[in-house]
């Protein structure tokens, strides 16, 4: 991945967390949009550092589910991410606790895919 591609996607993190703050429902409260930038930096360092090691300690679920719930452990693994980025940024909060967590990946998800089928972007 190069540096255009990770600011980009740094940027279009920052712009669906600024979104899903402005969702009342949600319960994903983020003070300044200079801390919706942190907070995207932030949940992509926790994504590339916890991922991985989620993704191994369900290796074993996965195998013993034929790889049918790979998608649950796929987002399951996006909303532990989605809370410990808001555990370490001051000014980054969830309301509702896991449900905010579990609310906020999914806007996350669905936020994201909308703004990169807009972008017109050479993959």
């Amino acid at each position: 991945m190069n540096i255009v591609s990770l600011f980009v996607a740094w940027l279009v993190v920052a712009t669906s967390f600024y979104f899903i703050s402005k969702l009342p429902f949600i319960g994903v409260e983020i003070d300044t949009p200079q801390k919706t930038l942190v907070s995207a930096a932030v949940f992509g360092i926790v994504t590339a550092l916890v991922r991985p090691v989620l993704e191994f300690a369900f290796k074993l679920p996965n195998i013993l589910t034929f790889g049918w719930l790979d998608g649950f452990f796929s987002f399951l693994i996006t909303v532990i991410c989605f809370g410990i980025a808001a555990y370490l940024v001051q000014g980054f909060r969830l309301r509702f606790g896991i449900w905010s967590a579990i609310l906020g990946a999914l806007t996350l998800s669905i936020v994201m895919k909308i703004i990169y089928t807009i972008l017109p972007l050479n993959s």
